[in-house]
């Protein structure tokens, strides 16, 4: 198989046209392969990957480390903190700059991370490389906005529907590698392993994937993305840490109430900017706010079930609600959802083109709450979770797979990185609050056994309730996103226009002549 390649200066900027009531069309210089977009599905899988790479090891860290147990929290959370301030701003600088570019270099910061790590001997350094490998998280949002760049109307549901399932895919297998691998080997190869992913993902892409054009030499706006990385930073520092610092703590306080205060003027100024890091008139257009929004509900709905089910598998039966099983036990137990979302890309793909992706992300999200129902009706057995986790990876499956087309109908062309990199950090808050709410609820709900304070059924059933509702809240949401008829092409910041897709008009039946 041939891939075509180009240069990101070959290609002169274009701005699309709007031509209602029909939908525009966006031809592909270069043509993308199946190849190609298994490949940026591979780069999503190694990007989600990081996220639960240290998962197995983490309640041997101090130990390892010689350091307490509230420090090295801190290789998981700047993680998170990293990934999200990376994002948005990946995005501008990829429809700045090129896309592919972008996404190269965000894979090389990650693999010096990870060899950083595999180096180390001390928290610090494990800390810093922790923050790098990060960045790979803000591979995903690019490669999808990669796709629209280079691949047709009729392919593009089902390509992006496959490198969205990789956001659950990836921990889902990655957990239970991640715990084989610490079992039998030294913890350092772990990070050996995602050094070595990522090396093999960059040579893939460089050979597989075509350069995406320019669409804008605008200028960067610096100070906009360090006030952005700032005001996020403090506000997920509070999220995350609410735990262990104390919800009413100066420092949580403190955190959120400056980061806040510091986005609200960082708003005033990208409102004010020709050339904003965000341009929030475009992210305020009730299309992309509803999906936002929406983005949010789904991400928590996610993760809540992804905090509360491991702890049932492995809390001791003593605990009159756990199952007592290894952590390698409860991945395998897990994995299978990660499997359902990557088996139901297509379908997803089919079912956008058929029912729109408003609709699909309704009813994925509506899955979700159902799963949830499911957990509080039936008695917590092995069979029962596994059950009802396959459930919420089909919902979430769908609803990720639906979400990207939402988005990228909605904003001009020349922003397509951005926006789906400011939906992927909507996506992050939703589980991260998520993190944070529900273990503060089953660190809250507990009772002592055997010295060890752990969680009551009450606790799981409350959960499970908050993502039932949250879940039921996403759907809503997705239903006031308006139809593809009902929405007006408005156009951005820079006066560019939006590309607003819209179903081709059906043509007039016409009645064969008839003769006298």
């Amino acid at each position: 198989m041939t891939v075509g390649r180009q240069t990101e200066q070959d290609t002169p900027p274009t701005t699309p046209s709007i031509t209602p009531p029909t939908t525009p069309s966006v031809t592909p210089s270069v043509t993308m392969g199946r190849f190609a977009v298994a490949v940026l599905a591979m780069c999503g899988m190694g990007a989600s990957f990081m996220q639960t790479l240290v998962v197995p090891i983490q309640a041997q860290l101090p130990d390892l480390l010689d350091a307490p147990r509230d420090h090295t929290a801190w290789v998981i959370t700047v993680t998170l903190v990293v990934a999200a301030v990376v994002n948005p701003v990946a995005g501008r600088l990829g429809d700045m700059y090129g896309k592919r570019r972008v996404l190269l270099t965000l894979l090389a910061v990650q693999v010096v991370g990870s060899v950083i790590c595999a180096l180390s001997t001390g928290l610090g350094w494990l800390i810093v490389g922790r923050g790098l490998q990060g960045a790979a998280l803000g591979t995903i949002a690019l490669g999808i906005a990669i796709l629209r760049d280079h691949l047709s109307k009729d392919r593009l549901p089902g390509a992006i529907a496959l490198v969205s399932a990789t956001l659950g895919v990836g921990g889902a297998i990655g957990l239970p590698i991640s715990a084989v691998i610490s079992e039998h080997a030294d913890w350092h190869v772990l990070f050996w392993a995602a050094a070595a992913l990522g090396v093999i993902t960059f040579v893939l892409i460089t050979l597989a994937v075509p350069s995406t054009r320019v669409a804008t030499a605008a200028k960067f706006d610096t100070l906009g993305a360090v006030g952005l990385a700032i005001g996020l930073t403090a506000v997920l520092l509070a999220v995350s840490q609410a735990q262990p610092w104390g919800v009413l703590s100066v420092r949580t306080l403190a955190c959120a109430v400056g980061g806040l205060a510091v986005l609200l003027v960082w708003g005033w100024y990208q409102l004010h900017r020709d050339q904003p890091m965000v341009d929030l008139r475009v992210a305020a257009r009730r299309p992309v706010l509803m999906t936002n929004l929406a983005s949010i509900a789904s991400g928590f709905a996610l993760f809540a079930g992804q905090v509360a089910f491991p702890q049932l598998l492995e809390l001791p039966r003593s605990s009159g609600v756990g199952l007592e099983l290894s952590l390698l036990a409860a991945s395998f137990i897990l994995m299978p959802a990660g499997l359902v979302m990557m088996a139901m890309s297509p379908v997803s793909g089919r079912l956008i083109k058929l029912f729109g992706p408003r609709l699909v992300l309704a009813v994925g999200c509506g899955i979700v709450a159902l799963g949830y129902v499911v957990a509080l009706a039936v008695p917590i057995t092995v069979a029962s979770i596994a059950v009802v986790n396959l459930l919420m990876g089909l919902g979430i499956g769908v609803s990720y797979a639906s979400i990207p087309t939402l988005i990228m109908r909605s904003v001009p062309s020349s922003e397509t990185a951005a926006a789906n990199g400011l939906n992927s950090l909507m996506r992050m808050l939703g589980t991260s609050t998520a993190a944070a709410v529900v273990g503060a609820l089953l660190a809250g709900m507990s009772r002592s056994v055997g010295g060890d304070e752990l969680p009551t059924a009450g606790a799981f059933h409350v959960a499970f309730v908050i993502g039932a509702v949250v879940a039921l809240v996403g759907t809503a949401l997705a239903l006031l996103v308006p139809r593809a008829s009902e929405r007006e092409p408005v156009a951005s910041a820079d006066g560019q226009p939006v590309l607003d897709e819209r179903p081709e008009p059906r043509p007039a039946l016409r009645r064969p002549a008839t003769t006298a």
